[in-house]
């Protein structure tokens, strides 16, 4: 509980109608969780406009209301506060609301489009090995020390992002490693927070659905590190050829990674095998448990930021070496008697699936035959889906193309969406199976001893969504037991 008053003190504004002299107990951007007493910010989203629902909220409760455009009809009761953007306001009065609690910890942004979820996951369990106490804001999961929280959003609203860095400082975390999404940036739910520093991992073709032009997703996601304080870092991978970039106007200290060029944080794979990397970084040889050159990129993300956070070189490799990475992200699951190698892996992306398939086909011995199952998701970008078939098929022996997740849309023309991109001479390598627990039963049944079987798109995914319910559904589960019922 506030005075609206002291949230506002730091608050530009375009006008007050009512007292500032009211307590708020909580702060609603959704109408539906509006309580006695609480404060409604109403957001103009890209789908809804959250004026529409201040009337509503006000019956459930609410004693301000946060605001672009003030009603012509007003409650006497209540206090109305004018801003020119409501989503920066959000965050700016949440970080109020909770004490500011972004000031007393080292937060740490990762945000492009592959990779964010590794980096952010690998940071938090460096540094809990390194002996502090950490939180996690990803896609995966959020979590605070040891407790594990659900994650709905890469990066939740700006409302909830603040109470959760709240509870963080209340657990007394001296770090958090978080991923920020395109979406997160755009939408401004990053405001309010003090960050310690920002990593760029890679930009590829992803999100159109919602930025519509590719220089908008680039232009988005460079506004993360524009507005980086001073005394923050920029880390960006110099390879990418929009690395450079996202680093043009940054006010902060800047810094580069590569396994290409010239780098402050310079890495070269010695060796790459399904057991895991050698790698030379700044120059030491080290073994990582982790595969492929994408993660070589990780790896090279995660060491340039925990130095630039004042960690020994020397300690960060050796904890490092011992780390695994994030759930469903090159997966292996191994069917020991038919010596069948499962892979389950997030892409959902052409650059993440093909990173995926180069790095298995770099480490296959060439006799066995590579299956991969893939799918596309619903009410999101149409326009990657026929590179997405593409890509698969250029790549592995043996595609089968089934349901993601299909939302509201029907799963049979997604996957035809996704067949129109498959060249001509490349027609016989694909099947269709809408159900995609039927098409991972397949692949494991054909699959012969060596091969391998990449199930990609979903990853840590543990539900499928399809007309608006979200099933039960685990592609390392489903995975496993088929492998099982294969061995029996």
């Amino acid at each position: 509980m506030r005075l609206l008053q002291d949230i506002l003190s730091n608050l530009p504004t375009i006008s007050i109608h009512g007292t500032s002299n009211r307590e708020v107990n909580t702060l609603c951007i959704d109408s539906r969780l509006v309580k006695e007493g609480s404060m409604f910010i109403a957001i103009k989203g890209s789908s809804v406009d959250g004026h529409q629902f201040i009337a509503t909220a006000i019956k459930h409760g609410a004693t301000s209301i946060l605001c672009e455009t003030v009603p012509t009809e007003r409650n006497d009761q209540v206090t109305y506060i004018q801003v020119q953007d409501a989503g920066i306001a959000a965050g700016l009065i949440a970080s109020a609301f909770y004490n500011n609690p972004s000031s007393t910890l080292k937060v740490v942004g990762i945000t492009g489009t592959n990779g964010k979820t590794t980096c952010a996951t690998l940071l938090f369990q460096l540094f809990t090995q390194l002996g502090y106490t950490c939180g996690l804001i990803s896609t995966v999961q959020n979590q605070i020390g040891h407790t594990i929280l659900p994650s709905t959003h890469t990066t939740p609203d700006a409302v909830c992002l603040q109470q959760l860095l709240s509870q963080m400082t209340e657990a007394n975390c001296t770090h958090v490693f978080m991923e920020v999404s395109s979406h997160a940036i755009h939408q401004h739910r990053i405001s309010g927070i003090q960050f310690a520093g920002g990593c760029f991992t890679n930009i590829t073709h992803d999100h159109l659905d919602y930025h519509h032009h590719f220089d908008e997703y680039i232009r988005v996601k460079k506004m993360f590190f524009d507005e980086l304080p001073s005394n923050a870092f920029a880390l960006t991978n110099a390879d990418d050829k929009r690395g450079p970039v996202m680093l043009q106007n940054t006010k902060s200290l800047k810094k580069t990674y590569s396994l290409k060029t010239m780098a402050d944080y310079k890495g070269k794979v010695l060796e790459n095998n399904l057991s895991g990397l050698v790698m030379s970084v700044n120059g030491e040889e080290v073994f990582f448990r982790m595969i492929g050159e994408f993660n070589a990129y990780n790896i090279l993300c995660v060491y340039g930021a925990a130095v630039l956070l004042g960690e020994d070189k020397q300690l960060v490799l050796q904890y490092l070496s011992m780390l695994q990475g994030a759930e469903g992200r090159f997966e292996c699951i191994h069917s020991k008697i038919e010596n069948i190698l499962g892979i389950v892996d997030y892409a959902h992306t052409p650059d993440a699936l093909l990173n995926v398939l180069a790095t298995i086909n770099k480490l296959r011995k060439g006799n066995e035959t590579l299956f991969t199952v893939i799918g596309c998701g619903g009410d999101r970008d149409k326009t990657k889906r026929p590179v997405m078939g593409l890509v698969a098929c250029e790549h592995s022996d043996k595609v089968i193309f089934t349901s993601d997740n299909p939302r509201s849309e029907d799963a049979s023309e997604i996957m035809k969406e996704m067949e129109a991109g498959v060249a001509v001479h490349q027609r016989k390598k694909y099947v269709s199976i809408m159900d995609r627990k039927e098409a991972i039963k397949t692949a494991c049944s054909i699959a012969e001893g060596g091969d391998i079987i990449l199930i990609a798109g979903k990853g840590h995914e543990k539900y499928q969504e399809i007309k608006g319910v979200k099933y039960p559904f685990d592609d390392k589960l489903i995975t496993v037991e088929m492998f099982e019922l294969l061995e029996k």
